[in-house]
């Protein structure tokens, strides 16, 4: 074999690794842009790079690959349900309190499930994995509660984290949910 043929076939062969990793990269990238929604890019604007915010995203995959998370019964969403019902009616009288009772429907909620619930930047990473489309909802809703102890919140900050909590609550609810499933 002469010499050139040798290194035609060694840049093939570089060239070929490289377009394989490369479009294995971005098969990568696609899954987790997926599987995280807004999570990803908010990862990746707020980490040291995208690498590294993937590298964290992969871990938070696994992490939640090894919880045990399960639907909640049809009686158990049922009761949910009408509690998430009588704290929106205590909004009325007690707006700052109901916004405390709906984030420990949501704590719960999350508990019984199967996540983790001691501290807050845990559960966000948690939860990011199924439920990155409603996250920024109960990081809103988490800023106005932590602000309304101190009573620096107007009514409207109040409500709306009343609607913030609503979107995680339903996801969390409805969760593993298929058309015609039913659960015992």
């Amino acid at each position: 074999m002469s010499s050139g043929i040798i290194i035609a076939s060694i840049v093939a062969a570089v060239v070929v690794i490289v377009l394989v990793i490369g479009v294995w990269m971005a098969v990568r990238r696609r899954h987790l842009r997926e599987r995280f929604g807004p999570e990803y890019e908010r990862a990746v604007e707020s980490g040291d790079s995208r690498t590294a915010a993937e590298r964290d995203l992969r871990e938070r995959e696994q992490r939640h690959d090894d919880l045990d998370l399960k639907p909640l019964p049809t009686t158990a969403r049922q009761q949910y349900a009408q509690e998430w019902n009588s704290v929106q009616e205590h909004f009325v009288d007690r707006p700052q309190e109901a916004v405390g009772e709906a984030d420990q429907l949501v704590t719960r909620l999350m508990k019984e499930r199967g996540y983790p619930t001691e501290g807050h930047e845990q559960q966000v990473k948690d939860l990011s994995v199924e439920h990155g489309r409603t996250l920024e909802h109960y990081r809103a809703a988490h800023e106005v509660n932590a602000r309304a102890g101190g009573r620096q919140t107007t009514t409207e900050e109040l409500r709306g984290a009343m609607v913030h909590y609503r979107a995680l609550f339903d996801d969390l609810l409805t969760d593993g949910d298929r058309p015609g499933q039913q659960h015992a």
